[in-house]
């Protein structure tokens, strides 16, 4: 922590209704690179939610009636803080969240984007005016904002998951209250910390830090005030939240699991698969819900592709996120090491062979980057979301069957193509179902794009004019006597 230069933004508790408070216990925040304390931060719970709840739902009315163009200016500012604050800002999320430093840096501008997307976006939140049925009315459609949000964002992008949901919903005219993950709150608290520097009205953006996920959970799914909740997370535990959801009949939106298809054609430029595959399956050491999970490779290139991908992890830095060099980081905890490491063994078992790993720190929640051949679609590390820097090579010989096989999974996420053949492009995209699909790419996060799935993988869209859209209602207008 001592790299930081702003000490300001080391907050301990949670920022309800602009003020820090303080909590009668505390939980330990560490750096999973090598277990070291970062910080002691207070322990919220249940009555801190309602409290947030309650407090964004004062602020609620005000926000929504601020001209658009007086937010969008707010939200301005707070897209320049952060990234007036990019050092520090990628240093306190890698200290927590342990991927290295240039993906931090990565990530802060990632969620800043967000901010200044909406922020224009805001300005531009239109109406229709629908021809009558009949001389004597006027039918007027109009968007309002749909009320207060309360969100649960993940481990795994500490910044940019919180802010590419808060940014729409305060664009829309909404108020937010966020539950950060145990594992990292200090980089959402941050992140609050310049919401008050830049004046955002109190009680209008708010952070509950806090374990006990379940009771903070109800509150933001279940409490009167609440007319909407985004999730990004396991599919198992949104399948909970939206049970809890359903009791109200809240809006929700859901960024789920995933188990992304990686296809590389015969035709495909292997070098730039290969490019793609490193930034698809290994950033953030794997763990990315939009991940290449499996990777399907022509039988005709199978072998070529597998020597190539095997050089090209075995040049690949493995170590502490905040050291030269490091671009493969330490997994979150023990227990993540333990998950990956049972997928791999269970797929060994199964009959896939391994085809070379690293070695990694004594020190720490490392799992070495590995390739493994010889798999099928039926063994474990394919069915099930890696969140580890593992790729499993799988063959295949028929576009048609590979497209079934891709399909083959109850998630519909994010798919990537690598092929050379505009007609196979357009016919593969259309027939995969997924949310998002990457042709010869490895990354497809933008703000301007819809990030969202299908199926097991949730619903609804972040980024994009889409995005802005789950944040408000639509209100039709039916005017009569229009004729006199």
């Amino acid at each position: 922590m001592q790299g930081i230069l702003d000490k300001q933004l080391i907050r301990k508790t949670s920022f309800i209704n602009g003020q820090w408070q303080d909590a009668a216990d505390t939980f330990e925040v560490r750096n999973p690179a090598n277990g070291q304390l970062l910080a002691e931060v207070g322990n919220a719970g249940a009555d801190e939610a309602t409290a947030a709840v309650e407090a964004a739902y004062q602020a609620q009315k005000a926000w929504a009636a601020t001209p658009a163009a007086q937010r969008a200016a707010l939200l301005m500012a707070w897209h320049d803080a952060m990234l007036a604050h990019q050092e520090d800002l990628a240093r306190l999320l890698t200290l927590e969240q342990g991927k290295p430093l240039a993906e931090a840096k990565g990530e802060i501008a990632y969620g800043a984007s967000y901010v200044k997307w909406f922020a224009e976006e805001a300005v531009r939140v239109y109406g229709d005016t629908i021809p009558a049925p009949s001389a004597d009315k006027r039918v007027l459609v109009v968007k309002q904002p749909v009320g207060v949000v309360g969100s649960i964002t993940p481990w795994n992008f500490p910044n940019a998951m919180m802010v590419r949901k808060a940014a729409p919903a305060l664009a829309a005219g909404c108020a937010f209250v966020a539950k950060p993950a145990a594992e990292t709150p200090l980089s959402a608290l941050a992140v609050a910390e310049l919401a008050q520097r830049v004046g955002l009205p109190a009680g209008l953006f708010n952070v509950v830090v806090g374990t006990d996920a379940p009771a903070i959970g109800k509150v933001l799914t279940q409490h009167p005030h609440i007319r909407k909740f985004s999730f990004t997370g396991s599919t198992a535990t949104g399948k909970r939240l939206l049970a809890q959801c359903a009791e109200g009949v809240k809006r929700t939106s859901m960024e789920l699991g995933g188990n992304a298809p990686f296809i590389v054609f015969d035709d495909a430029d292997l070098d730039a698969a290969i490019t793609g595959l490193l930034a698809a399956k290994f950033r953030n050491a794997g763990q990315t819900c939009v991940c290449s999970n499996r990777i399907f490779v022509h039988s005709k290139v199978y072998d070529a592709f597998a020597d190539k991908l095997v050089s090209a992890v075995a040049g690949l830095g493995i170590g502490d996120g905040l050291a030269e060099g490091t671009q493969i980081g330490p997994l979150i905890s023990q227990g993540a090491v333990d998950k990956v490491a049972e997928l791999v063994n269970q797929s060994l078992a199964q009959g896939a062979q391994c085809r070379g790993s690293a070695p990694v720190p004594t020190e720490g929640h490392y799992y070495p980057p590995t390739v493994l051949t010889g798999v099928s679609n039926a063994m474990a590390v394919s069915r099930n979301e890696i969140f580890g820097p593992v790729a499993p090579l799988i063959p295949f010989d028929d576009e048609s069957d590979v497209i079934a096989q891709a399909n083959d999974s109850e998630y519909g996420l994010a798919a990537y193509l690598y092929s050379r053949d505009i007609g196979r492009v357009f016919r593969v995209s259309e027939a995969l179902e997924y949310g998002m699909v990457a042709v010869n790419e490895g990354i497809l996060s933008n703000a301007a794009a819809p990030f969202g799935g299908v199926k097991a993988s949730g619903h609804g869209r972040e980024g994009s004019r889409y995005g802005l859209d789950d944040y408000l209602d639509i209100k039709y207008l039916c005017l009569g006597g229009m004729d006199k």
